[in-house]
């Protein structure tokens, strides 16, 4: 599996096991922990969480298996964000979702998170939603007393545009990591907004979430989907892909800003289908194939 190396003491798996359904499959420990080590196994070695995925449960249910075999953790890479304020029976005295950036918040966060995962360090910590009342130097104080700590290794954010993103970045010390964004060839806003563009200018690599756009694309009776999907099924005939899954994982992996998705599943064939698509190649032609069916019209 082609690994990303996102600063000196982090790379990625190209692809990405993504744990935010992880209370919704109703597994044991033990399956948790074989799930894991399915994906290890196959190349798979990070791991994407948020503090408030499952409703403030995933953290601790992964956690959980891994105090199962603690060993796992010198492998694998976790992800975790922070900054969303939900409304929960957890937290009564809420009364409206919102976003918390302050530097008390980022820290006291990062601590649950260690606690829920069982671990000592957190390979990459994001920014899981930009902010309109942040304190970008506030942010970086915390990025640096928690890095000073060695509570986490790199820092990023998540659905950043380009102006959010430099923002950020003119304020802490070292380079942001990563951006996980939304890209699927049903999303398509940040091929035309910068962000993507903005990557490539930093040189950083992107996550992409959603990347089969939340299986919208095979059951969805749209025009757009009707077509695309149409599409899908031609060049995966001409590429040797098996599934549609395939065909959608290659075309973001073929992009050159070296996308990283974010497969969200708990079935070992759906993640075996993002490896499959690590070893298939499309033509420019191709992708712009898919790219248009989804625009609806040709390009400019």
């Amino acid at each position: 599996m082609e690994q990303i190396q996102l600063a000196e003491n982090v790379k990625f798996s190209r692809i990405v096991h993504g744990l935010w359904r992880l209370a919704e499959w109703n597994m044991t420990d033990a399956e948790v922990v074989q799930l894991i080590e399915q994906c290890m196994e196959l190349g798979i070695t990070t791991f994407d969480h948020a503090d408030i995925y499952g409703d403030y449960t995933c953290e601790a249910l992964f956690g959980q298996a891994l105090r199962q075999k603690p060993s796992l953790r010198e492998n694998m890479q976790i992800v975790t964000k922070c900054g969303i304020k939900l409304l929960s029976d957890k937290y009564p005295e809420r009364t409206v979702k919102y976003y918390d950036t302050s530097k008390e918040h980022i820290i006291r966060s990062v601590e649950q998170s260690l606690r829920n995962l069982q671990t000592e360090y957190i390979d990459v910590l994001l920014i899981h939603r930009p902010d309109p009342f942040m304190n970008p130097a506030e942010v970086a104080e915390a990025f640096r007393q928690l890095r000073q700590e060695g509570k986490v290794l790199q820092f990023g954010v998540s659905n950043f545009l380009p102006s959010q993103f430099d923002m950020l970045s003119a304020h802490v010390d070292e380079p942001l990591v990563t951006n996980q964004i939304e890209i699927s060839a049903l999303q398509l806003e940040h091929f035309g907004n910068g962000t993507l563009d903005k990557c490539q200018e930093t040189r950083i690599a992107p996550m992409a979430w959603s990347p089969l756009a939340g299986g919208s694309i095979f059951r969805d009776s749209s025009e757009r989907a009707v077509r695309v999907r149409g599409v899908l099924e031609k060049i995966g005939g001409e590429i040797g892909a098996t599934s549609l899954d395939e065909v959608l994982y290659a075309w973001l992996l073929q992009h050159p800003a070296r996308i990283m998705p974010i497969v969200g599943s708990g079935k070992l064939e759906r993640i075996q289908s993002a490896m499959n698509a690590t070893k298939l190649s499309m033509t420019t032609h191709q992708w712009f194939e898919i790219y248009t069916a989804s625009m609806g019209h040709e390009v400019p």
